[in-house]
């Protein structure tokens, strides 16, 4: 990497950051203000919402990060521009291509950025923030570690390691007691949904504990018409947008295999993907505005460009999504389409400039 593609990383990556920061304290005080209605509702407090607002800023800092690319890249890049800075780089030999290659290395920088939020921070940080609301609001659900919860129904505690919005369960044991606290019997089951009022597990092993011995028993499949209200289970729910692309593939995979529909789960799978690679699209759109208007436009102008635009890619994206969703067309598809578009105008605006 030579001088000059270092200063223009670090120059977009400066402006990629401050937008960031800008935009996400933005939403955090939105986000708290929203949560505001909620103290006073079992034991949530002030500063459980403040805490709750903190875990759930990387989901927000993974969703506007591509319009915080545009506005950091239309913004570190027109200062170049209004500095004359560019016109100086195009007079010493350097073309718009060898210009666009040094904006999209550092875009790669930040596409790594991104998918690393997207990946490890953010399905542990969203599961935390969902326990952590249903332990205030909920007096029967408590903590139990990273990737699940505990709840008590009278004498019998359960434990869930994951739960799917479509009330799908995984990693459940249930531990029931006696009236005198003993262990009576403990289940465990690789997962277990909810059909037609009942709930059904499945892969069970089940062993009954007595004064004398301990018995056990393997099962394929048994239904429990009371496990817990399913009612709990929507307040610590993992939505598919929380959860990781590797999680989505292999329950999307999973649903496919028991003929079970995995459209929803496709989708959120291919937008995960996306998001990472729409980073760069964001680049390919800031630079024609950049290299158009290096005499004219200051950076209110360049500011509002990026707002513009960073809400109308947003929108054309949720629009294609829901409509996909609708009308069934392919996951992949509604996910690819948006992005592909917005590239392609991208690259046919350079491609006039140069």
């Amino acid at each position: 990497m030579t001088l000059i593609d270092r200063y223009i990383a670090r120059t977009i990556i400066g402006g990629t950051l401050i937008a960031l920061m800008v935009l996400s304290a933005l939403f955090a005080f939105v986000d708290f203000v929203s949560e505001i209605g909620k103290v006073g509702q079992g034991q949530y407090g002030i500063d459980d919402a403040i805490y709750y607002v903190l875990l759930s800023l990387p989901k927000r800092i993974y969703e506007i990060f591509p319009t915080s690319v545009l506005i950091g890249s239309l913004l570190g890049l027109g200062a170049l521009a209004g500095n004359s800075e560019l016109t100086v780089m195009r007079a010493a030999g350097l073309s718009v291509m060898r210009l666009v290659r040094s904006v999209l290395q550092a875009g790669l920088v930040l596409v790594f950025l991104v998918a690393l939020v997207g990946e490890v921070i953010v399905p542990p940080s969203e599961r935390k923030a969902q326990t952590v609301k249903a332990v205030a609001l909920k007096q029967d659900i408590s903590l139990g570690g990273q990737h699940g919860f505990w709840a008590r129904d009278g004498l019998r505690y359960l434990y869930v390691g994951q739960v799917y919005p479509d009330l799908q369960l995984g990693d459940v044991e249930v531990y029931e007691l006696s009236e005198t606290k003993q262990l009576q019997r403990i289940t465990k089951a690789s997962s277990a949904r909810f059909v037609n009022g009942v709930w059904k597990l499945y892969s069970v092993e089940q062993s009954t504990v007595t004064a004398d011995e301990v018995t056990s028993k393997s099962l394929a499949t048994d239904e429990w018409p009371e496990l817990l209200n399913p009612d709990v289970f929507k307040v610590v729910s993992i939505r598919p947008s929380n959860m990781s692309a590797l999680d989505l593939y292999h329950y999307s995979n999973y649903l496919r295999r028991n003929e079970l529909d995995a459209s929803h789960y496709r989708l959120a799978f291919w937008i995960k993907v996306i998001t990472p690679i729409s980073s760069l699209v964001m680049l390919l759109i800031a630079l024609p505005f950049v290299f158009t208007s290096q005499r004219s436009g200051g950076s209110g102008q360049r500011l509002l460009v990026g707002l513009l635009l960073g809400i109308g890619f947003f929108m054309l994206n949720r629009i294609m999504n829901h409509l996909g969703q609708v009308y069934g067309v392919p996951p992949l598809l509604s996910a690819v389409v948006p992005v592909s578009l917005v590239a392609i105008i991208g690259v046919l605006a350079i491609r006039r400039v140069h």
